[in-house]
């Protein structure tokens, strides 16, 4: 009789993940180097930056022109018009704005804090990054 059991394995040799990279690719390559094999019904936590970085969902913000509302909002607390700007432009729907937060419905139906536009573990200063355009096919892609 086989026990049930959960188990969570970090993987580690992961390369910074860059636009393009074979994100599959580089998964099983870890898996292999750390001497574990996956199996039927094993389940692959991979994160969404990871994922967008390889879909290339990164944007520079030196190639972002704010709207009037965009600057309002960024001069009033303190926030780069641009990156207020991507967060406007990859909502739905704007929840609520408040001391310099944004909450936003995202194009998948997620709420969440600046619509998952995020600056941090990318490279430079100027570049975010978005969530997966279609993370439904961005798993059925890992899964293939």
């Amino acid at each position: 009789m086989r026990v049930n059991e959960v188990r969570v394995i970090g993987l580690t040799g992961i390369p910074e993940v860059r636009p393009g990279d074979d994100l599959p690719g580089m998964l099983l390559r870890s898996v292999a180097g750390s001497g574990q094999t996956l199996e039927e019904g094993d389940i692959l936590v991979v994160t969404q930056k990871a994922v967008s970085k390889s879909e290339g969902r990164l944007v520079d913000l030196a190639d972002v022109e704010a709207s009037p509302f965009a600057v309002e909002f960024a001069t009033r607390y303190g926030k780069d018009a641009r990156h207020v700007e991507i967060v406007l432009r990859e909502s739905a729907r704007v929840v609520r704005m408040d001391r310099g937060l944004i909450i936003a419905e995202t194009k998948h139906g997620l709420v969440c804090a600046n619509a998952g536009v995020d600056a941090s573990n990318v490279a430079g200063d100027s570049t975010v990054c978005l969530l997966p355009e279609d993370p439904d096919a961005s798993a059925e892609r890992l899964r293939a």
